[in-house]
């Protein structure tokens, strides 16, 4: 389970190095005045216009460890005692910011592979939108990890007490969970809107 974790935190801390070299990169060439390589496809067909546009979801994977997150929260709810009391409380805190999360901190990373693959169009800008949103959010959002934390940890208190195990691994999957969000995924969401002003930017001269 460690390997497992370890390896997704760095395939997700060299997903946002890539971003932030290809911003760099970007922003390197709107100050001299070129268009370098990562060109946007103005010409592209309708039919890849839309594919673009249908990529501003999140990402399977993400989408997918949501389900299973929410998945396991309702089990713990179930388990019934003062485990259950203290995921209710878990529950409630998190439902909110998934929520948010859904609406403008995942949505853009959906265009990841489109982006890496150097293709850039105008039918993209509603990511910046959602990228600037979250930007705007952020420093709330952090504070609700924090309310989830503190209930995470008396879930986790609660799940020990009772010996209930099911309960314990998720308290500390999700706390994993939303420190790779802290140290990755939003600052990845961020960096995909700050890439599309650039590039955008730079086609438009």
């Amino acid at each position: 389970m460690n390997s497992e974790r370890t390896f997704y935190v760095n395939e997700l801390r060299f997903v946002v190095t890539a971003i932030l070299l290809m911003v760099l990169a970007a922003a390197a060439g709107c100050s001299s005045g070129a268009v370098n390589s990562v060109a946007i496809t103005r010409d592209q067909t309708p039919a890849a216009t839309a594919t673009n546009s249908m990529k501003l979801a999140a990402p399977s994977s993400l989408a997918a460890e949501h389900r299973e997150l929410h998945e396991a929260l309702e089990v713990a709810v179930n388990s019934g005692g003062k485990t259950g009391e203290a995921a209710k409380v878990v529950e409630a805190r998190l439902s909110v910011h998934f929520e948010k999360e859904e609406q403008y901190a995942l949505p853009q990373l959906g265009l990841l592979e489109t982006l890496a693959a150097g293709n850039v169009s105008p039918d993209m800008k509603n990511a910046i939108e959602l990228s600037d949103k979250l930007k705007a959010e952020l420093p709330k959002m952090m504070e609700e990890h924090k309310g989830i934390v503190e209930a995470l940890n008396a879930l986790k208190t609660a799940a020990q007490a009772e010996k209930k195990q099911p309960a314990i691994d998720f308290a500390e999957k999700l706390g994993g969970h939303a420190q790779n969000e802290e140290q990755i995924t939003y600052p990845a969401a961020i960096l995909v809107g700050e890439y599309l002003k650039l590039k955008l930017n730079q086609g438009a001269r």
